[in-house]
């Protein structure tokens, strides 16, 4: 293909040189100053146009040579804010394979969550990073961007409130069940998880209590019914755990009365007895139980409301 200049163009180039053509754009002069923001503090800092964008190689080059102007600067100033805003940005691939492990866990956070409160790590990282120490930034980061964000799992993801050191010894336990498991084709006994760890059984076995506590399931979601149960399948399908739980069964505290009451009972005089047969157990009235007995109804009410104080309280003493 060949271009054929008209006059009228040719004309225009030679009175001004480097004049726009139309449908062209010119490349405006990039201002002093790192990626064109004119700051003197920020004069010979390499141009980063996408922080997040730079391949490893160059980004850890260029994470050492912001980190030396980031010291020089003073703190709370425009340009400090733009060389410590892009030492975040570069160096965010690291949140992202800490991360990595993390992800998809059952009752665990969002991705995004996650990779939130890595970068708070990461921000951490970079305002305690000594460059004069002659470490290189990751291996001061990866750590705290993995305390940050098993930090978030422990104080968020678990349903019950249990000690550190309980949960703690919940990621050891399933460690070492695994293992076990592998090695003798069962499931462990806490016995020899703790022979495993070289712990007390006993802690073992609050351990795998405490471990419940991690996650809870609704009342109101179906349970599950083993196909071998004997019952049919649409008897199987609509239970949910709150209704398979029992409720207070008002018959129990009556039983603990009677048992507190036997011995009471028994050393009371035999026309007290008497009167406390027939009115509570064949629910005859005070008039009714004087005539059985030869007393008034006057003396009968006496007898029962002394009678039943003095049960009452020898029942509520407390021994």
């Amino acid at each position: 293909m060949t271009f054929t200049a008209t006059p009228e163009a040719l004309h225009t180039e030679a009175e001004h040189p480097g004049a726009e053509h139309p449908g062209h754009e010119q490349p405006e002069p990039t201002p002093p100053g790192a990626a064109g923001t004119g700051d003197p503090d920020l004069l010979g800092l390499p141009e980063v146009p996408c922080p997040r964008e730079v391949p490893t190689c160059d980004a850890r080059e260029l994470t050492r040579v912001f980190f030396e102007r980031l010291r020089s600067l003073e703190e709370g100033t425009r340009a400090y804010q733009y060389v410590r805003n892009t030492l975040i940005e570069m160096n965010i691939s690291l949140v992202h394979f800490a991360a990595r492990p993390f992800r998809d866990r059952p009752g665990g956070p969002e991705t995004e969550d996650i990779i939130q409160v890595g970068t708070i790590g990461l921000i951490k990282a970079i305002d305690r990073y000594e460059p004069e120490r002659n470490v290189q930034f990751s291996t001061l980061a990866m750590p705290y961007i993995t305390g940050e964000i098993k930090r978030h799992f422990r104080d968020t993801t678990w349903a019950v409130r249990v000690p550190r050191r309980h949960q703690e010894l919940r990621s050891q336990l399933a460690k070492a069940t695994e293992e076990l498991t592998s090695a003798t084709g069962h499931a462990p006994t806490p016995a020899e998880l703790a022979v495993h760890l070289d712990l007390p059984e006993d802690e073992v076995r609050q351990g795998l209590v405490a471990a419940n506590g991690y996650s809870a399931h609704s009342l109101d979601a179906p349970q599950e019914v083993s196909a071998g149960s004997g019952t049919r399948a649409a008897d199987r399908s609509a239970r949910t755990l709150a209704e398979t739980l029992g409720g207070v069964d008002p018959d129990l505290e009556a039983v603990e009365n009677r048992h507190a009451l036997a011995p009471l009972l028994a050393r009371l005089d035999e026309r007290t007895t008497r009167i406390l047969e027939l009115r509570f157990g064949q629910e005859m009235t005070q008039a009714e139980i004087g005539a059985e007995i030869g007393l008034s109804q006057m003396h009968v009410s006496r007898l029962l409301s002394r009678t039943l104080g003095s049960l009452r309280e020898e029942l509520l003493r407390d021994d």
